[in-house]
């Protein structure tokens, strides 16, 4: 097997990365979990319930002490997690955006209360670890009060069933769901996070996706005549003045309707997008239809539109994952439409992501 940091030497002398030392600083841990790991690909050996609460049965397995590597935004978080997911020697093992893994985690919910399931939970971490002994979620953030009231019991059954989990976030634990709805009860999964998994935080001072080189303008600023003047020659070229009727989405039984679309291209303003009641799995479905996504008219954002604003940071979230290029017209830069008030924290990830997307050669990585 490759192990992590072979893997990290070889980018680098490929030019593929720059070598950073604060990176180099966590490749023994993710190397210390790619060993940990059983070197079969066969998934974990049921314990039956009685075995994960210690009421007997076959003993549960023994997890792997997983890893949550925390730091700011462009530090090659992901980067790094990928480079586990590589090199771990099983194939029973999984790399999820955490918003994606909640949404399937909700609906196994849904499905195991219809069937009548006392605890619901129970069934969907089982299956959740039939399937993979390494989870590997990328931008651990909890805002939801939905997830935060099942994340521990979910994570608790995973680790009682010889699951390894590493994941990135831009916070320490102690941060998740800060300001939340009863966190309280919320605060024992720190305790977990903390017992189960190592956590290091990722100290580089650079922000790599910054150095990336500019292609032509995908980012159009600030929103006047000539911006939207761009945006629309911009999507004839794309369309050929073809008709573009609206595409419809169907998510879960309802219809969300994207206003302009031919193809796998599609064009919606701000508004369209964030001042409906959408969510996680709307954006989703949306990153699945289209390969290119124009937004117009992203306005200014603060605390006067914060719900508007984190639908955007979580479309964003779902078009970067799916590797979706964006063009937009917006009321500044990435790094200054939300500079202020709550929730400017959370948005440093998205202009980071932003910028990023706007390099002539993102997402055509193999």
């Amino acid at each position: 097997m490759s192990s992590v940091t072979a893997l990290y030497d070889a980018r680098v002398a490929a030019g593929l990365l720059k070598d950073d030392a604060a990176q180099r600083d966590v490749l023994p841990e993710l190397d210390r979990v790619a060993v940990a790991l059983v070197q079969d690909d066969q998934p974990a050996p049921r314990a039956g319930w009685r075995g994960w609460f210690g009421g007997g049965g076959a003993p549960a397995p023994q997890a792997p002490r997983g890893l949550y590597l925390w730091g700011g935004v462009g530090r090659g978080k992901s980067m790094l997690m990928d480079l586990l997911t590589e090199a771990a020697p099983i194939s029973a093992k999984r790399r999820v955006h955490f918003h994606e893994f909640m949404q399937e985690i909700q609906a196994g919910l849904n499905e195991a209360r219809k069937r009548g399931e006392q605890d619901a939970i129970r069934p969907v971490a089982e299956a959740v670890a039939e399937q993979a002994r390494l989870l590997c979620f990328d931008e651990m953030q909890i805002t939801d009060i939905a997830d935060a009231m099942i994340v521990g019991r979910l994570f608790e059954g995973l680790f009682a069933r010889g699951v390894c989990i590493v994941t990135t976030s831009n916070r320490p634990p102690e941060d998740l769901y800060k300001n939340g709805l009863n966190r309280q009860l919320f605060l024992p999964f720190i305790d977990l996070l903390r017992e189960k998994m190592e956590v290091l935080p990722l100290d580089s001072p650079r922000d790599h996706r910054q150095g990336r080189a500019a292609g032509d303008p995908v980012w159009f600023s600030p929103l006047n005549r000539e911006t939207h003047a761009e945006m629309a020659a911009i999507w004839k070229d794309l369309t050929g003045g073809a008709p573009t009727p609206p595409l419809i989405l169907d998510v879960y039984g309802r219809k969300v309707e994207i206003p302009q679309h031919q193809g796998k291209l599609a064009r919606a303003r701000f508004w369209d997008l964030c001042s409906r009641a959408l969510g996680a799995a709307d954006y989703l479905a949306l990153a699945a239809a289209v390969e290119l996504l124009l937004i117009d008219d992203i306005p200014q954002l603060s605390s006067s539109n914060f719900n508007e604003a984190k639908r955007f940071v979580t479309l964003i979230d779902a078009l970067y994952e799916a590797k979706v290029r964006v063009i937009a017209s917006a009321a500044a830069e990435p790094e200054s439409l939300y500079i202020e008030g709550e929730g400017s924290f959370e948005f440093e990830r998205t202009a980071s992501r932003l910028r990023e997307m706007q390099d002539a050669h993102w997402g055509q990585e193999a």
